[in-house]
Parts: structure tokens; C-alpha cells; sequence
């Protein structure tokens, strides 16, 4: 088998720099424990298999097992699985090794398992001998991993790596770093290795402008690119917008009450409709009865130098109904909708209560708008908080200039109020919290700004696109 290495992809310095590490632990009968963190796309999921394929290699004519798990088995140890066969068929062995039993790379007498690290999952009962690794760490429950994994290595005192990228700062990968660092302090040994996007990019020109382009597109306080490529975990809960967040969404367009003239790069008007239950009879709450609240958005293509690639959102209007009928509403929010502002996309929270009047919407417009129904799912709710902070932070969303008005001030009112939380799973919760009051203004902005995703200039009928 001697050359085979040739045939794999060359791994970079950092790459190599782990593997040493790593494999100096496994060969010594050290059973030290690693954090690795790299930047998204950096080569970590290469590098964890050349490390197995390696102690496959090394451990071929005895029995040993390497056991890997990840937050799901599907896709996420599925796809490690399959990267690792595919060095196995790179370096000419798929003769002498097989697949077993759909989570297994056998060679000789040595096997990598692949399991899942959910906490529903049946794995216990193994035992690793050569190497722990745990995928994606800061998405794995940090309980489940030590009730069901770590004793996996404990009889042969297997070493143990945990990947990933940063989150939370209480997740499981954080809890790992942070003792690492601690120890690395005391005796010397390294134990974390941290690679951001710019020693990647170091190695990988393309890479450097694509992330240069995700900080242009989501700026560089975006929970997703200061965890994912800056590495830095973020705080447990805080304000979801920032005062110097809210400085950018200050706008000095006025508000308006019909649409203005067409101008070049308008592409037309979107609107998020954010529905509120009926109550209809039932007294206020503390902060008054929850609103059902329709915002209106100008939306212009980007300039062809502009950085951020996605339109401009200029929001030019917002109106607050409460305590109206469902039956009530629909026919002059369609109105509104279809014969005032002419809107090429609206769309509707449509979670529980809003499914009706999105549906009486939906038929209205049809073949005049988009109606989008949205049901809030916390994956949606994430989503949508994700896009409305991108928009923010790359100045593509402004809000009519300070009016003074009701509407104005009560959103201005829950952007300063509203909290943000991060959750496993990359998941952003985020909302006003009820004692202070309802968030409705702000979960239609961020409704606006998905309907606002991706507009594209109209064609007309019967007409082709440019060559």
C-alpha cells in the first residue's frame, strides 16, 4: 500500500498541523482530547478523513474500532461516511475494505462506525479503541454525549477530537475550548486549534472572495458570520438589534400613502402582514390587544457596483389594525394590497389563526400578486430573524424617516425592546418578551423583507430577456 497517500487531496498546513496532533495521541496511547475549529468549508470534514483512513490503514490487521458521531446520522454521518469511502476508493482499496451495516467503513480488522448523537438515538454499548470524534460539536447535546459517548473510550482511554464551529458560548464545543485552553495554559500540550477565514483563505484565493462576499451580504456582526467565520461564540442573549443597528435603519425618505411615480431600478412594492388573533369582545391585555399590522416596501434593484447583490427596501408604510374581524379585514387589506399599492409579493403569517384570512388574500390576488403563507415554525422564525439582521447590517433596509406617528413609535418602540436568543442548531429565537409587550410591527418587517428576497425587474408580456 505504500504511495496510496499520493492519491488523496493534499491538506494544508493547519490541516496537518491537527493530524499530527491527533495521531501522535492515538499511536502514544495518550488519550488526549482535541478541539478543532475551523472556519465553514475551511477542510475540516477532510481532514477527519484522512484520519480515519489513516488509523484504518494503520490498524488494519487487528481488531479496533474508531467511532464518530454527529447531531443526526442523516444526512450529517452519512455524509462523513461517504467522504471517507470515497478516499478508500481513491487510494485503490475498495477491493480490501467494505461498507457495513449502512454506518460502517471496514479495512481488514478495523472498522469507523458513524452514529447518530441525538438523544433519542440507541447507540450505547460500544466500545472505541483508536479515536472519539464528535461532529459539529456545538449542535450535540452536551448530556447525551457524555452519558453515551465518552464511556465508549474509556476502558482503552481512546483520544477524543470535537469539530465544529462556534455558537453559544455554553454549548458543548465552547464548554470543550475553553477547558482546553485552561489546560493547554498549565502544561504546554495543545489541545485547541482554531483556523478563521482568512488563514484559510491564505490557501484558497476563491475562498477569500466568497467570504468576502458573505461579510458584504450579511455584515460582519451577522450571528452567522462572526460564529461561522470569524469563530467567535456568541453571548447567551442579548438585544436583537443594537442601537448602532437601529442608527442604520434610519431613513429620510418620507412616509406615503399611495405609491409614488415609477423611476428607474423600481422594481415595485412588497408587504409583510403579520395577523393577530380576532379577540374580538375581550378586554386589552396589559399592553393592549395584540395588532395586526401591514407593512408596505419600496423595492429597488442594486446598484451594479453595489456590494450587497440583493435589492434595496426602502419601507414606506405601515398600518396597525385591532380588534377587527378576520372577515372584516380581508376585503380592504386586498384593497389596499391589489388597487392601491399594487404589490407584486406580499407575505402573511399564516401560523394558526392567519391560515383564513391568508387564504381569502391568496384568492384574491390571484394572477395580480404573490401571496406567500408563511406558518411561524421556530425554523421559519429563525430564518426570518436571520434575513431581517442581514438586511440591516448591509444597510439594504431603511424605514420612512420619524414621523412621530403611533405606528412609527411602537415600532420603534419593540426594535429597542426586542430580545435575541441562540439555541442549538444554529436557531435564532427572537421576539419582544410579553411583559414588555408584542413584537407584530417587527415580525411584519421582517415578513417584508422576505417577500423582498430575491425580486427580480418584471418582464413584460410576450416580451423576451435581453441577450
Amino acid at each position: 500500500m505504500s504511495g496510496t497517500p499520493a492519491a488523496l487531496p493534499p491538506l494544508r498546513p493547519y490541516q496537518h498541523q491537527v493530524l499530527r496532533a491527533v495521531l501522535a495521541s492515538v499511536l502514544g496511547g495518550r488519550g488526549l482530547t482535541f478541539s478543532v475549529m475551523v472556519s465553514r468549508q475551511g477542510g475540516k470534514n477532510e481532514l477527519s478523513a484522512q484520519l480515519e483512513l489513516a488509523l484504518l490503514l494503520l490498524h488494519a490487521g487487528r481488531t479496533a474500532d474508531a467511532v464518530k458521531c454527529a447531531p443526526t446520522l442523516h444526512p450529517q454521518g452519512l455524509v462523513s461516511l461517504r467522504r471517507l469511502w470515497s478516499r478508500v476508493e481513491g487510494c485503490g482499496l475498495a477491493g480490501v475494505a467494505r461498507r457495513e451495516g449502512g454506518n460502517a467503513v471496514r479495512l481488514g480488522r478495523a472498522r469507523q462506525l458513524f452514529f447518530s448523537a441525538a438523544p433519542a438515538a440507541a447507540v450505547a454499548g460500544h466500545t472505541c479503541h483508536l479515536l472519539l470524534e464528535c461532529d459539529e460539536a456545538q449542535d450535540v447535546d452536551a448530556e447525551t454525549f457524555d452519558r453515551v459517548f465518552r464511556p465508549m473510550a474509556a476502558t482503552t482511554n481512546a483520544t477524543t477530537v470535537y469539530y465544529g464551529t462556534a455558537w453559544s458560548e455554553t454549548d458543548l464545543l465552547a464548554t470543550v475550548r475553553e477547558r482546553h485552553l485552561a489546560l493547554e495554559r498549565q502544561d504546554g500540550i495543545r489541545r485547541h486549534f482554531a483556523v478563521d477565514w482568512q488563514e484559510v483563505a491564505r490557501y484558497n484565493p476563491a475562498y477569500a472572495t466568497y467570504v468576502e462576499g458573505e461579510r458584504r451580504r450579511l455584515g460582519e456582526e451577522h450571528p452567522l458570520f462572526t460564529t461561522q467565520y470569524l469563530l467567535r461564540p456568541l453571548a447567551g442573549g442579548g438585544r436583537l438589534l443594537s442601537p448602532a443597528q437601529r442608527a442604520l435603519l434610519a431613513g429620510a425618505h418620507p412616509r406615503l400613502a399611495a405609491p409614488g411615480p415609477t423611476e428607474p431600478g423600481l422594481l415595485g412594492y412588497v408587504a409583510g402582514l403579520d395577523v393577530a388573533g380576532e379577540a374580538l369582545g375581550a378586554p386589552p391585555g396589559r399592553h393592549g390587544q395584540d395588532a395586526t399590522v401591514l407593512t408596505i416596501a419600496r423595492v429597488r434593484a442594486a446598484a451594479p457596483a453595489a456590494l450587497a447583490p440583493e435589492p434595496q427596501i426602502e419601507v414606506v408604510e405601515q398600518a396597525v389594525w385591532r380588534g377587527v374581524s378576520h372577515a372584516d379585514l380581508t376585503g380592504g387589506l386586498a384593497r389596499l394590497l391589489l388597487a392601491v399599492w399594487r404589490v407584486r409579493r406580499v407575505v402573511v403569517d399564516a401560523t394558526g389563526v392567519g391560515e383564513g384570512l391568508a387564504a381569502g388574500l391568496a384568492a384574491a390576488a390571484r394572477g395580480r400578486a404573490e401571496v406567500v403563507r408563511l406558518r411561524l415554525t421556530e425554523e421559519r422564525k429563525s430564518a426570518l430573524g436571520f434575513g431581517l439582521l442581514a438586511a440591516v447590517n448591509s444597510g439594504r433596509l431603511q424605514l420612512f424617516r420619524a414621523d412621530g406617528s403611533a405606528e412609527w413609535r411602537a415600532l420603534a418602540r419593540e426594535m429597542e425592546l426586542a430580545r435575541a436568543a441562540y439555541r442549538p442548531g444554529r436557531r435564532l429565537a427572537w421576539g419582544v418578551d410579553p411583559a414588555d409587550g408584542h413584537d407584530d410591527a417587527l415580525v411584519s418587517l421582517a415578513l417584508t423583507v422576505e417577500a423582498a428576497r430575491g425580486l427580480t425587474p418584471r418582464v413584460a408580456w410576450g416580451s423576451s430577456p435581453p441577450d
